[in-house]
């Protein structure tokens, strides 16, 4: 390599190991744009800039702009149920998902306002839903009757929906800690329901 030449930015990297790390990177960027503050904002060319990348690597991976909005959405959601299936106690799947939703508020309007903005997403979040209801459902073992615990995992599915929504858009001022100690302590006395 002449002195002139710089690395490229692949070097060093497996062929085989590209291609995921290029779909990686503008899923990364995916939900800095879908999940920006302003508002979704989010092309091909705009994802490829954001990334680093041209569009001829963006359809090495996506055939269009909905696949590519799905599949960001289902990336959010995946990281989203991993962090709260690993979670011992309400407090820790009320800290993990504060700590990926709101500390990280792109990734938290990608899950709970992009479908609202994107009607590819409708479908995807409808599917979603299900699998967060049941992993509640599934923690709810104080409440030994399956409709009840379905009920109350679905309402708190809905209201932790709502809170964090709310959260999110600047709607509820309470701080950090509140806002966790609330979360916790309506799961808590949910959880206890008979």
């Amino acid at each position: 390599m002449s002195s002139g030449q710089r690395r490229g930015r692949w070097s060093g990297v497996p062929l085989q190991d590209r291609q995921t790390l290029r779909r990686s990177e503008l899923v990364a960027a995916g939900v800095a744009l879908l999940g920006g503050a302003a508002g979704p904002a989010l092309t091909v060319r705009a994802v490829c800039r954001e990334a680093g990348l041209t569009e001829r690597y963006f359809y090495e991976s996506f055939t269009d702009r909905d696949e590519f909005v799905r599949a960001v959405y289902d990336d959010v959601c995946a990281t989203a149920m991993k962090a709260l299936m690993s979670s011992e106690t309400p407090r820790d799947a009320v800290e993990a998902f504060v700590t990926l939703m709101v500390d990280d508020p792109s990734r938290g309007r990608v899950l709970l306002l992009a479908p609202e903005r994107e009607p590819v997403l409708t479908k995807s979040g409808a599917e979603w839903m299900p699998s967060f209801i049941a992993l509640l459902q599934h923690k709810l073992t104080e409440i030994t009757d399956p409709a009840l615990q379905a009920m109350v995992a679905t309402g708190l599915v809905g209201a932790l929906t709502a809170l964090f929504t709310a959260y999110l858009n600047g709607r509820l001022t309470a701080t950090r800690e509140q806002f966790v100690d609330y979360c916790t302590d309506m799961l808590l006395s949910r959880a206890a329901a008979r």
